[in-house]
């Protein structure tokens, strides 16, 4: 192989007419390897700040998404409860930050998704395993995670409250 011919980069060529052996990229080719995006979306941050809120509607369509992609990528540290305490933790391995702390609730969207995309701590980066979307659906499922802990019954409509009140 090491006497087969080959071109090295930047070295000249006779087989194309401008005399180089690598080659120009054509014209609007898009990268498949890696994303050069700064928008908010892929980032977490609006003009410089974390964002205060996520960037796609919110749906139930994305809080189950966010479930699904929580269930498969967090909780094995973080529990389905998020309370931390995981099926990692309770095999000796530090236990991560609950998300029902006042701290964690008051954390901006975009922070998390920082910290969700390159890691913090002891938890690894899921930038590559988790796309920017189900990350976003994620943090919604977590945030609807934190509501459900705070919740009364106050906050439940009076059509429904009836069918709670049976299961006491």
């Amino acid at each position: 192989m090491q006497d087969q011919p080959k071109y090295k980069p930047l070295r000249l060529s006779e087989a194309f007419s401008d005399g180089r052996s690598a080659r120009p990229i054509p014209a609007d080719t898009v990268a498949t390897d890696e994303l050069n995006a700064t928008d908010t979306m892929h980032t977490g941050y609006i003009h410089g700040k974390w964002a205060e809120t996520i960037p796609l509607p919110l749906t139930s369509a994305l809080v189950e998404r966010g479930r699904e992609r929580f269930d498969i990528f967090c909780s094995p540290c973080h529990s389905r409860l998020g309370d931390g305490n995981g099926m990692v933790a309770q095999r000796g391995v530090k236990a991560p930050v609950s998300f029902h702390t006042d701290r964690v609730r008051r954390l901006p969207p975009g922070y998390i998704f920082d910290v969700i995309t390159n890691g913090f701590g002891a938890m690894g980066d899921y930038g590559d395993q988790v796309p920017a979307e189900d990350r976003w659906a994620i943090i919604a499922y977590i945030r609807a995670l934190e509501l459900s802990r705070m919740g009364t019954l106050a906050d439940v409509p009076p059509d429904k409250r009836a069918a709670l009140e049976v299961n006491r």
